[in-house]
């Protein structure tokens, strides 16, 4: 089987991420902010400005790329899928990697690097640009049989082709459909 499975959100806690620092970020920067965990956006989540939410991420996203902890068992269960004979394709839309200059390049390297640091197994890393169409092109190419994800938007297009394992998060609770199963831990998946 092929397995598609997500970076953030699902092999790391991108939502605990963003509240933690994006909170601590707004406090130093004095930027109001109402946090509501129920959208998948850190401005609608912060009810902060677009620009606001970009500044944010140009200063901690080096940071988040190479110190943010992986979700707890994710190495071994994608090393036990794998040892049963699973594919494992990790297709990311991570901010920057699909810039073709040296920013996307310096972010393709952190993700890579992050993830041999990690010991997280794959047979294949995808760079896919930030659209749902997109990385709905690449389940299609790679003829994935079933996607690990967390975005609202993806979780959706997605499950219209193939299942869709949603890694629960506050802002993915309505994702709901026939080919969405919801899973709560790597182990749950």
């Amino acid at each position: 089987m092929r397995i598609g499975v997500d970076i953030d959100g699902v092999i790391t806690d991108v939502e605990r991420f963003s509240v933690d620092y994006l909170s601590k970020y707004c406090v130093e920067n004095n930027i109001e902010y109402n946090i509501k965990t129920s959208d998948y956006d850190v401005a609608e989540t912060f009810n902060i400005t677009k620009e606001q939410a970009d500044a944010f991420w140009e200063e901690y996203l080096d940071f988040y790329a190479e110190y943010e902890k992986p979700r707890a068992f994710v190495s071994e269960v994608l090393k036990r899928l794998k040892e049963d004979g699973h594919e494992i394709y990790i297709i990311t839309a991570r901010w920057k990697t699909n810039q073709e200059d040296e920013t996307g390049e310096k972010m393709r390297k952190a993700v890579i690097d992050w993830l041999v640091k990690n010991n997280i197994f794959y047979d294949k890393l995808i760079f896919s640009k930030a659209s749902k169409e997109k990385k709905l092109q690449e389940v299609k190419d790679t003829r994935i049989d079933i996607m690990v994800e967390d975005s609202p938007r993806n979780i959706i297009e997605i499950s219209k082709i193939v299942p869709v394992i949603c890694f629960d998060t506050n802002y993915n609770r309505n994702c709901l459909g026939e080919n969405i199963m919801r899973c709560y831990s790597w182990y749950d998946v």
